[in-house]
């Protein structure tokens, strides 16, 4: 029975992924960057990363998709390496959009990959080449022969800042037999919430292995909430800033764009100081945003042609924002924020950024893949959420005619975030403690 979960698993897995691959490439072109390392998702390093990788095995190997999820492994890493001076990591990302925000982070002692495809013989070759003393998967990463193989080579795994879904959790419980196999490699799982340490252990994850230690979203959020004062003074000088209103809508997705330029153009109508900017969850997006915007028959100023100090754009109180990595710097000067990928149908982006701003948050309806951050500021009146586009004017409105409800509704978000902070500092305590590796 073993053999054959594993031997279906692998022939799933080469059918998928030839199946998904021309989606994959086209994605990659579109963002750019994809040609850049793509042989390391094979196990093909260059002679300089495998010279550095052969002077010092025994690396912690951290694989992390998201430009979030990075974050929360570089929080991580920082919080195990200041508990143990001399720790070296390889850092594993997917997309090009992350992969490039990592090399701007990254320790002179570390080593940033692509990820592997995980199928058995490109896995082997990778971790003969890594050598690594241990494997810390973030969030919802459960890559079967990756962990079955450094469990094999009695290496700790651990899953940080781990989160299911209710989508996850139906297709998880769908392969239950080869999950709960999975599952019972890993040495530690640490979970966002006590709903997802119980899902983990339903699907089959040895109770006393798992944690509910909080979302380590918190700790990035508090750690990096300072805005670049270069940027928002420039802001400032293109009328995004007091006196002027400014509604932010941050990590934006298809059909949210128009929903939010709807709500500027009834709003702005009788408050003609208001400003809106739009910010794209792919950059990639602004033709497509651009062309959305011109068809409201608005004035917009692109963000990457008026940001530097030379620059002289025309006056607009619309701002498309088609750069990456910025996205706290139009928080900080926000009067209201909607967090996109809510109205969409998408699960929800991460309010927590905005929140550590002390702004008044507005979301969707569809906030899954952020649930356990939801409840703690659902419960403390922190964040509004509406089931549509009339609810999302109708807040919004709201918040900017009651400057003193907006603020205190800032002021909870922000008590939210740093009253929750520790769970990465927590995980690498627990990391540390591992008396032995699988097995």
């Amino acid at each position: 029975m073993e053999r054959i979960i594993w031997l279906a698993y692998n022939i799933l897995f080469v059918i998928g992924y030839f199946l998904f691959l021309p989606r994959f490439l086209l994605r990659m072109w579109r963002r750019g960057g994809y040609a850049s390392g793509f042989m390391q998702r094979f196990g093909v390093y260059k002679e300089d990363i495998s010279r550095k990788l052969a002077d010092r095995p025994g690396r912690i190997m951290v694989h992390a998709v998201s430009v979030g999820e990075i974050q929360v492994a570089f929080r991580f890493m920082a919080e195990l390496r200041a508990r143990a001076p001399g720790t070296a990591f390889v850092l594993t990302t997917t997309t090009s959009t992350a992969h490039a925000m990592a090399q701007k982070t990254m320790h002179a002692d570390d080593v940033l990959l692509y990820f592997p495809v995980d199928f058995p013989f490109i896995v082997r070759r990778v971790l003969r080449q890594i050598n690594p003393a241990g494997l810390v998967l973030v969030e919802s990463e459960l890559w079967p022969n990756l962990v079955r193989q450094m469990a094999a080579g009695k290496r700790k795994i651990m899953l940080l800042n781990g989160r299911v879904s209710d989508r996850s959790f139906r297709r998880y419980a769908k392969v239950r037999p080869l999950v709960r196999r999975v599952l019972g490699f890993f040495d530690l799982l640490c979970a966002q919430s006590e709903q997802d340490a119980q899902r983990l252990i339903a699907l089959g994850a040895d109770p006393a292995k798992v944690k509910a230690t909080g979302s380590a979203k918190y700790d990035i959020a508090g750690a990096s909430c300072r805005p670049d004062s270069q940027f928002t003074n420039r802001l400032a000088e293109l009328g995004f800033g007091p006196p002027n209103r400014v509604i932010v809508g941050g990590s934006t997705w298809p059909g949210e764009e128009a929903a939010l330029l709807d709500v500027f153009k009834r709003l702005s109508a009788g408050m003609p100081e208001l400003r809106l900017a739009l910010v794209p969850r792919h950059a990639e997006r602004r033709k497509k945003v651009m062309e959305e915007i011109r068809r409201s028959g608005l004035a917009f100023n692109l963000w990457s042609e008026c940001r530097g100090e030379g620059a002289r754009p025309g006056r607009a109180n619309i701002l498309l924002v088609d750069t990456t990595g910025e996205l706290k710097n139009f928080y900080a000067l926000a009067d209201a924020v909607f967090i996109g990928k809510s109205l969409a149908s998408r699960g929800g982006q991460n309010p927590i950024e905005a929140a550590v701003q002390a702004k008044p948050i507005v979301v969707g309806p569809c906030m899954e893949n952020f649930q356990a951050v939801m409840a703690d500021f659902l419960a403390a009146g922190a964040i509004i959420q509406v089931k549509g586009r009339e609810g999302l004017e109708r807040e919004i409105s709201r918040l900017l005619a009651d400057k003193t409800k907006a603020e205190a509704m800032g002021a909870r978000a922000r008590a939210v975030v740093l009253e929750k902070a520790g769970a990465a500092a927590k995980s690498a305590d627990y990391f540390l403690g591992l008396s032995r590796p699988n097995g």
